[in-house]
């Protein structure tokens, strides 16, 4: 019964707590490219590894629908329409700007990041005139920390795997081929396109092994699960810090890998970083 009498009360506080969070946009994802696919006069852009950020027109939000906590002038610059980008330091620089966005009070160090556009949700037309919209506010407003990210023709296979061997030689993750008739999508599709010189693929950390020789005392390989049920191990590419104070138990890691065995595990796995899960 005072379960009963506190009921309205109740409601009031799920409705508060409710509103502090904001559902995952729905996104844009990406398909692996492969050979034989026809890209010819598509648009190329590199592949940022930053933290994914979605713009709401009055918030950003982390992949999973958290709100990150920019600081007021970092947010002014931005337009009253939806944006989807990456918050990006520089190549090699994913954990610094790991550290600086989850932070829970914005600081002095969002100075350092930049918010860089590849696409408008639910803007109109092909992929041209939706970041044309964005390109006038740039134009009108010149915000110092909001860029567009620039976008090449690609003529031909040969281009695009030059341009994968120049952005991947000075430390660049890969490249995003997008049609650029196709009207703004979420999901996959063939129309959006990651190009990398390796696979990748997510895996929850299940246990470790006890690292020997060099490695005794610390993480020999992560035990790891793919969708499917398969298990197996992952030892290369963890640096001493991470064989120290390897990944939690039941987070959520990136890996590449080169194909796969007869029974589908994954071959030559080798660590690349725990998938941020950004929690306020």
């Amino acid at each position: 019964m005072q379960l009963l009498r506190n009921f309205p009360a109740l409601w009031i506080l799920c409705l508060l707590s409710v509103s502090l969070y904001a559902a995952a946009p729905d996104l844009l994802l990406l398909k692996p490219y492969r050979p034989g696919m026809q890209i010819n006069g598509w648009l190329m852009s590199e592949k940022l590894d930053g933290v994914r950020a979605y713009w709401d027109g009055s918030q950003l939000l982390s992949r999973q629908g958290n709100r990150l906590h920019a600081p007021d002038w970092f947010r002014a610059q931005l337009p009253p329409f939806k944006l989807d980008g990456e918050l990006w330091i520089g190549r090699g620089r994913f954990e610094q700007t790991l550290s600086i966005v989850s932070s829970e009070q914005a600081d002095a160090d969002w100075d350092q990041i930049h918010y860089h556009i590849f696409e408008l949700p639910q803007a109109q037309g092909g992929l041209i005139q939706r970041l044309s919209k964005l390109q006038q506010y740039l134009t009108r407003n010149k915000p110092s920390h909001l860029h567009l990210i620039p976008q090449h023709v690609c003529r031909d296979r040969r281009q695009l795997l030059q341009t994968l061997s120049q952005v991947e030689a000075t430390g660049g993750e890969g490249l995003v081929l997008r049609n650029p008739l196709s009207p703004y999508h979420t999901g996959r599709s063939d129309n959006a396109l990651k190009v990398k010189s390796f696979e990748d693929m997510e895996a929850k950390v299940i246990g470790y092994t006890a690292g020997k020789g060099k490695y005794a005392g610390k993480t020999g390989a992560l035990r790891v699960e793919i969708e499917g049920g398969i298990r197996f191990l992952i030892g290369s590419g963890l640096s001493n810090q991470q064989r120290s104070d390897p990944p939690p138990l039941g987070s959520t890691i990136t890996f590449k890998y080169q194909g796969f065995t007869a029974n589908g595990i994954p071959r030559f796995a080798s660590f690349l970083r725990i998938r941020p899960v950004l929690k306020y």
